[in-house]
Order: structure tokens, then C-alpha cells, then sequence
């Protein structure tokens, strides 16, 4: 009865998530009502219930999806090789990956205060495993004399803030491209680390 005509979970679900996304990101976890999230899929807001248990849920599928699909990627374009080539790589992979997916990003970074604790260090633990991801590289690269910092852990969490900032500012429509920003902050996180490369 809740559900509109011509409404299938394949269809219907994906949508509920794009139209929350798109509400989170621009009014905040909190300012969202799921009365608004089923205006926007074009449903009543008792369907969504069909689809998703409630909006905690929700958000944490977006978030596990967003870290999911990261991982995932950083897996199939994961390169070998130096240190440099390494750290290379991983700088401008996330430089590419998140500039796709602004609004992702910014509910990931913005919204984990308002996940449950269980939610919160299940996304955590994702988030971690990605970090460590350029930690290794960072302590390789120190181990083989081609980096110099003090703490790999401290500076990996500082080059991702760094590389994660380009989606505050870049458009495609401005003085750079893409290409050009990704070499800018190359340079910038080789000399973050000292890279003799």
C-alpha cells in the first residue's frame, strides 16, 4: 500500500541513498527529515521504511559504502614498487577518487558524530585500515632512507588531511586542472616527508 507504483527495490533503494546523500551534505545529518528524503525519491515516507530500518541506519550505509568503494579501489590500483612510487600513487589516487565523490566525502568526514558508537567504530576501523594502507609506505620510505619524519602514524593522518582539502576548493571550471593539482600536492607531500626522490 505504502509503496508507489512502479517502485522496485532495485530502483527505489538506490535512489533513497542519492537523495539522501545529496540532503545530508547540503542541510546536515540532523536538519533531515526522512519526510524530506521521501519528497525527494518521490515516495510516502512511510515506504522508506520498506527499504531502510531508519535514518541511523541509512546514514551508516552511506558512510560503509563510501569506505567500502575506497578500499575496494585502493586494492585494484594498488601499485608496487619504491616508497616514492608508492606514496606517488597513493597521493594522487585519493586526489582522483575523492574528487568524484564530493558529496560522499563530505558526509564522511562531517556527519561521524552523529553515528551510534557501535556504528561509529565498525566506520572506524575502515577508515584505519586505509590510513595504515599509507602508513606502510610512509615507514617503508623511512626505513630505506628515502623519507625523513618522526612519526609515520602522525604523518600520514596530516598528508590525508591535506590531499582529502582539495575538494574545498578545486572546480573544474577554474585556473587548474585537475592533472596540474594533483602534481602541486605531489610535490607537496614529498617535501612533507623529505622524499630525496
Amino acid at each position: 500500500m505504502a509503496r508507489t507504483s512502479g517502485s522496485f527495490s532495485d530502483i527505489t533503494g538506490p535512489k533513497i541513498r542519492a537523495a539522501a546523500l545529496r540532503l545530508f551534505a547540503r542541510h546536515g545529518y540532523a536538519a533531515v527529515s526522512m519526510r524530506q528524503i521521501a519528497g525527494e525519491v518521490g515516495v510516502q515516507a512511510g515506504a522508506l521504511y520498506n527499504y531502510i530500518p531508519d535514518k541511523q541506519s541509512l546514514l551508516f550505509d552511506l558512510l560503509k559504502g563510501h569506505m567500502d568503494e575506497l578500499l575496494a579501489e585502493r586494492a585494484d590500483n594498488h601499485l608496487t614498487g619504491s616508497p616514492t612510487t608508492r606514496l606517488e600513487d597513493f597521493t594522487r589516487f585519493h586526489i582522483r577518487f575523492h574528487h568524484m565523490r564530493k558529496d560522499a566525502v563530505f558526509i564522511s568526514y562531517m556527519e561521524l558524530r552523529n553515528l551510534t558508537e557501535e556504528n561509529f567504530a565498525l566506520i572506524e576501523a575502515l577508515r584505519s585500515r586505509y590510513e595504515n594502507d599509507l602508513q606502510t609506505i610512509l615507514e617503508a620510505g623511512r626505513a630505506s632512507g628515502d623519507f625523513t619524519l618522526s612519526d609515520a602514524k602522525v604523518s600520514a593522518r596530516a598528508i590525508i588531511a591535506m590531499l582529502t582539502g582539495v575538494n574545498t576548493w578545486f572546480r573544474e571550471d577554474g585556473r587548474l586542472k585537475l592533472a596540474e593539482v594533483e602534481q602541486i600536492y605531489w610535490q607537496m607531500v614529498q617535501n612533507l616527508v623529505a622524499s630525496r626522490g
